[in-house]
């Protein structure tokens, strides 16, 4: 049997749109209503699909999410990820004042991982990460599994709230 290495590369996954399925908390971004769109994320049914992309990952890398997901939500977004029996792994989340557009906030969280660990996947749902992370070169796919909301590209890219 061999051992497990010490610092295996990083395989980082978002949460919204790759392993859980918003779809039925969309409504609440239409009028602007943040709180509510976060505080129902505990109904979040999981996006099968992406838990055993991830599941896949784990075997070769080490698991952490990045989420556009506020600070303020940690407790409801770790619960959920223990209740659909994710693995634990690091979380980064936007700080609750920080409303850039996701794709600055991941790109500034993957440059700090990628300083102290070799990034060897990210997953991601928003087109506009991708495309920038892509661009920098990162090892970006797209997660296409749940369809494209522009509801939701709104609130991550313009609004800064996801």
């Amino acid at each position: 049997m061999s051992a497990v290495p010490a610092t295996r590369p990083l395989a980082v996954f978002d949460i919204d749109g790759v392993l859980a399925d918003v779809s039925h908390r969309l409504h609440y971004l239409d009028v602007h209503r943040w709180e509510r769109f976060f505080a129902t994320a505990d109904a979040d049914p999981l996006l099968d699909e992406g838990a055993e992309r991830l599941r896949a990952a784990q075997k070769e890398f080490d698991v952490v999410y990045l989420t556009g997901r506020p600070e303020r939500n940690r407790r409801l977004t770790e619960r959920w990820l223990a209740e659909h029996d994710l693995p634990t792994g690091p979380l980064f989340m936007r700080s609750d004042d920080d409303h850039r557009p996701a794709r600055y906030v991941k790109r500034e969280v993957l440059r700090l991982l990628a300083d102290e660990r070799e990034i060897a996947m990210v997953l991601d749902d928003d087109p506009a990460v991708v495309r920038v992370l892509a661009e920098d070169g990162w090892p970006v796919e797209l997660a296409t599994w749940l369809p494209h909301s522009s509801t939701l590209q709104d609130a991550q890219e313009n609004q800064g709230r996801t």
